[in-house]
């Protein structure tokens, strides 16, 4: 059985429109932190579920709504543990930290930087999925999907244009 998981991060109140529909057509959705607001989860429509964790910002801006600081989620053949990353360096988290972290996942995300990453030179992989608002995109909106099964994982990028 395999399944697919939109990652997202750093939206800050906006989530770009095209990300929104590649979350629709996922199994479950990633948010790392930076939400927003409320209608940002809300608009993260999956086919199973939304696992968000709160990031620097959000609690001036989503205290109504708290959130944990770190989430798990089982998937065939591994873990996801997701945090918004700022905890392991300001302005580019240290990825030998997080995966100090978390040694049990198979794949850790992080937002944060606003930048797109995939490191997977050692295991936990640690991928970033840039910014799926508006603000500091570094060249459009971004996300990532994780395809997982079993056996295998991989992970696709998706990065549109500004509008």
């Amino acid at each position: 059985m395999s399944v697919s998981v939109a990652i997202v991060s750093d939206t800050h109140g906006h989530l770009d429109r095209r990300i929104a529909e590649v979350i629709r057509g996922c199994d479950y959705a990633i948010h790392a932190g930076d939400i927003c607001g409320q209608e940002v989860l809300e608009a993260m429509q999956p086919k199973q579920s939304v696992v968000a964790v709160t990031g620097n910002n959000d609690p001036y801006c989503m205290a109504e709504f708290p959130l944990p600081e770190i989430r798990e989620l089982h998937l065939p053949g591994g873990v996801v543990r997701i945090e918004h990353g700022h905890a392991h360096g300001h302005h580019s988290p240290c990825h030998d930290s997080l995966r100090d972290k978390h040694p049990e996942a198979r794949l850790v995300v992080y937002g944060h930087t606003h930048k797109m990453v995939q490191d997977k030179t050692r295991t936990p992989w640690v991928v970033n999925p840039g910014a799926a608002g508006q603000t500091r995109t570094y060249g459009g909106p971004s996300c990532m999907v994780l395809t997982a099964n079993d056996h295998d994982w991989e992970v696709k990028e998706y990065r549109f244009s500004e509008e």
